[in-house]
């Protein structure tokens, strides 16, 4: 018997990433979406947040809506709570606004009090942004990665990245977010996924 028979299964999911942008990059920066049934990949949205700015969370939610895939989306997957720079996105604000749980997901260990300073001291705003962050708690080591999460409990969410990473550890919708950012940003994906 499959150890996750009882939690909700998530076969509608839409994974998104940023392009690469260079270190001195002012403006928009494209993000993309890629929407997964299942671990087969059904589409893909794309959108432009701002460099550091406020804007993330309402691009995202316009996405989703905005989309023929939007009816169907079970969850939303986020790779970082970060986009282009430190443009943060209010997951708790994403989650009630689209009513789907979002599950928020890092390779390496977080630094927050690196996250925090960075805000703090250099980042318009910072204070609020830094907020969103707080607001969701520590990030949680589980499945090979880390997460934090909202609307989605601890077992699905390692429910859910044991079905969908099938290829490491990061989960499809992301990782295929991240090829596609990287092909179209630089040129050619790189680095690992």
């Amino acid at each position: 018997m499959d150890a996750y028979a009882h939690c909700r299964a998530f076969s509608h999911i839409v994974g998104f990433d940023d392009f690469p942008f260079p270190r001195g990059h002012c403006g928009d920066v494209p993000i993309v979406g890629t929407i997964y049934s299942g671990l087969r990949l059904e589409g893909v949205v794309s959108g432009k947040v701002q460099r550091d700015g406020v804007n993330a969370t309402r691009v995202l939610i316009e996405l989703v809506r905005d989309s023929k895939f939007g009816a169907h989306l079970q969850l939303v997957m986020l790779q970082g709570v970060a986009m282009a720079g430190f443009n943060v996105v209010d997951v708790t604000r994403l989650h009630a606004a689209l009513g789907v749980p979002v599950l928020v997901v890092a390779r390496h260990a977080p630094r927050p009090e690196a996250m925090r300073r960075a805000l703090l001291e250099r980042i318009p705003g910072g204070g609020a942004k830094w907020a969103h962050v707080e607001r969701l708690g520590p990030m949680e080591p589980l499945a090979g990665v880390h997460v934090q999460r909202m609307g989605i409990s601890l077992r699905e969410a390692e429910a859910v990245l044991r079905r969908t990473a099938v290829n490491g550890t990061i989960p499809e919708p992301l990782r295929a977010a991240h090829l596609i950012a990287g092909g179209m940003g630089a040129g050619q994906s790189r680095g690992r996924t």
